[in-house]
């Protein structure tokens, strides 16, 4: 399996910003996950980023699924009984 570590912005395609670096820092920390940095440089940012393994940002990141049994809420008054 393909674990390959990567930032915030390389896993999101845009700049995460300061809260979301640390609060996806703290369930990393929680979650004991490896992780890496590596120094970026560029006109918007020079410093240190960390680097996460893209399982536990597919898991941190995931949307939950809407149960289906909701949405025939509205259809209970159809019921022959």
């Amino acid at each position: 399996m393909n674990n390959q570590l990567l930032s915030l912005y390389e896993y999101l395609g845009k700049a995460a910003g300061e809260k979301l670096g640390k609060e996806v820092a703290e369930e990393a920390a929680k979650q004991r996950v490896g992780f890496g940095k590596k120094f970026v440089q560029n006109p918007k940012f020079t410093g240190d980023v960390m680097l996460y393994p893209r399982t536990f940002l597919d898991s941190y990141f995931k949307k939950p699924t809407l149960n289906p049994v909701s949405s025939n809420r509205d259809k209970v008054d159809d019921l022959p009984f």
